[in-house]
């Protein structure tokens, strides 16, 4: 019996294409600026976005924690919702990498507006933290992979523009957003002073984040990427799958949403599950009934058939649909389920 994940849509394999890809890249050497696929790769992303420049890492969270750095200063405060990623999931590297601290907002499902937003800017007094930053996740993994539309953003980037504030997106599933909301890259990459983009999570790459910004903003990144460690050498390889991923793995996203749409319509149909959160793109959250079975139990029983989870609570439970997870795997998850209890 094959295993079935759904922990997450960054366990996926690299496809045969995407490792003839790798394995004809060229490369030269990044941290001399001279890899030819990193810079084809970097070059695509910014202008895709309609930036200046673009800036490949190992990681999202490596890309989220340089923008922090170059935008903020020590004793500053960025602005961001309670479930953001850059606040759960990355170590405290706010405090740690940067210096600065978060402001916690509650937004709805996971999404903040100009108006929740704007009375939690600091004034100008010498006893306050100096707020430089605002971030937004899209989508937002902890909010069931809720997103934003451009018509969302516009006010807050307008608010930021208007206090002198940077706005940072973590776009590590950006095109799960736009594919749902039909926004352009154009559009949305202009309302941002950086925005990070995760190649290895629904568009199937085995590693990599690029950052985006200005010439002169990826210049700073960059030096703070070396001090991080971030610096590679021959890593065209791996921005080979990242342009083969890019190219060919961004319009089949629409699968994986359908896939966890459907899960979602079924779980809510199930005796031991209490609730589920709106499935919008290609993640499905729910609570099971803890007088019928605990997290761990579900997670047990489930990898006792063969299907892997993730426990994102003592009583909630995660699920992520990707590009290794076809329509067969789907069926033979919902019928575990309803068989489960």
């Amino acid at each position: 019996m094959n295993t079935i994940d759904l922990r997450s849509d960054t366990v996926t394999k690299p496809s045969k294409a995407m490792l003839e890809a790798m394995f004809s890249a060229e490369v030269g050497d990044d941290v001399f600026n001279e890899d030819p696929t990193i810079i084809e790769l970097e070059k695509f992303c910014a202008e895709l976005f309609g930036k200046e420049a673009a800036l490949f890492c190992p990681s999202g969270t490596m890309t989220n924690q340089i923008a922090i750095k170059v935008h903020t200063q020590p004793g500053d405060e960025l602005v961001c919702d309670v479930n953001s990623h850059i606040y759960n999931y990355e170590g405290g590297g706010i405090s740690f990498n940067s210096g600065a601290q978060a402001k916690l907002l509650q937004g709805n499902e996971g999404r903040l507006t100009a108006q929740l937003i704007e009375p939690n800017i600091n004034l100008d007094f010498d006893w306050l933290t100096r707020t430089s930053l605002v971030s937004l996740e899209n989508t937002v993994n902890r909010a069931g992979g809720s997103y934003y539309t451009v018509e969302q953003i516009k006010p807050i980037a307008e608010l930021c523009k208007k206090n002198n504030l940077k706005l940072h997106l973590d776009g590590a599933r950006i095109f799960n957003a736009l594919e749902e909301s039909k926004d352009s890259t154009q559009e949305t990459g202009k309302y941002f002073d950086s925005i990070s983009i995760c190649l290895s999570k629904g568009l199937g790459a085995p590693i990599g984040s690029l950052l985006l910004g200005e010439k002169e903003f990826i210049k700073k990144a960059r030096k703070v990427r070396k001090i991080f460690g971030g610096g590679m050498r021959q890593a065209g390889i791996l921005a080979a799958a990242g342009l083969y991923a890019l190219k060919n793995n961004v319009t089949r996203l629409k699968e994986d949403h359908d896939r966890a749409k459907k899960i979602g319509q079924e779980l809510s149909k199930l005796s031991y599950v209490e609730s589920v959160l709106p499935v919008y793109t290609n993640i499905v959250i729910f609570n099971l009934r803890s007088e019928i079975i605990t997290g761990a139990a579900f997670e047990k029983k489930l990898s006792d058939n063969g299907i892997k989870v993730s426990a994102f609570g003592k009583h909630t439970i995660r699920m992520v649909t990707h590009l290794d997870f076809d329509d067969a795997m789907m069926e033979r998850t919902i019928g575990v389920l309803k068989g489960l209890i």
